[in-house]
């Protein structure tokens, strides 16, 4: 019987993450669930859990390595204009969403190469992809995960390890919901009018993502069709970048 594979998955607590790990968990996968949410962690079945600050980047290496497929998710936001951006704030959005990625990565990769299979998954963002104003730590980070992304497609793929992103536009997450209060601040809106005219405005599919709908493409990307899908960018964006 062949050996179940093992999956790292951050920011697991809740949204996409929960999603992914309860997908991969439902295929057989091996699940570590990881967040410094130790509450919502525990409401996760069947996975195992480990509470850690991912932006402690001297903290990674107690992270499991032996893992053959690492789900880079964990993150968050803030929104406000580039001369009022707080530098230690985006020195933090950087350091959690694009350093320890590369970590994680970097300490996963021996491991996948022994095994001569691999997946990386990095969740990023349609803002990996298209700029918005207010938003620049984020933008940043998700912009440059794109890029590390396609440098471990290009060394991994000689020893069976994929890489790749997928690029949701707004998800029903509580990075989404949290961030209608500053948004509306800032564009001097009520939150339904966030809603509406800042977030789905550039969308065909004038709705949020659920998070269940960005699991099922990480799944894709682990399944047995995925052998030669690396180096790309999944978009699931309801039409923002068709303009």
């Amino acid at each position: 019987m062949a050996t179940p594979r093992r999956a790292l998955v951050t920011g697991a607590a809740s949204g996409i993450g929960a999603a992914c790990a309860r997908r991969l968990a439902a295929d057989g996968v091996q699940v570590v669930a990881v967040d410094y949410d130790r509450d919502a962690l525990e409401a996760l079945d069947g996975v195992e859990t480990v509470v850690a600050d991912l932006a402690d980047l001297d903290r990674l290496a107690e992270l499991p390595a032996d893992v053959d497929i690492l789900v880079n998710n964990a993150g968050v936001q803030q929104v406000a204009p580039i001369e009022q951006f707080p530098p230690e704030r985006f020195s933090y959005i950087v350091r959690l969403m694009l350093e320890s990625p590369f970590r994680l990565i970097r300490q996963t990769l021996p491991h996948m190469y022994g095994r001569g299979w691999g997946r990386v998954i990095n969740i990023s963002s349609v803002h990996g992809l298209r700029a918005s104003p207010f938003k620049a730590a984020y933008v940043a980070a998700k912009h440059g995960l794109e890029g590390l992304s396609k440098v471990v497609a290009l060394e991994g793929a000689a020893h069976g390890v994929t890489s790749n992103c997928v690029n949701p536009a707004y998800v029903r997450t509580p990075l989404v919901t949290d961030q209608l209060a500053d948004q509306a601040a800032t564009h001097g809106l009520t939150e339904s009018e966030v809603l509406e005219k800042v977030m789905l405005e550039p969308v065909a599919v004038k709705r949020l993502i659920e998070p269940d709908e960005v699991a099922e493409l990480v799944a894709v990307l682990c399944g047995p069709a995925s052998a030669s899908i690396t180096g790309s960018s999944f978009v699931l964006d309801g039409g923002w970048t068709a303009h």
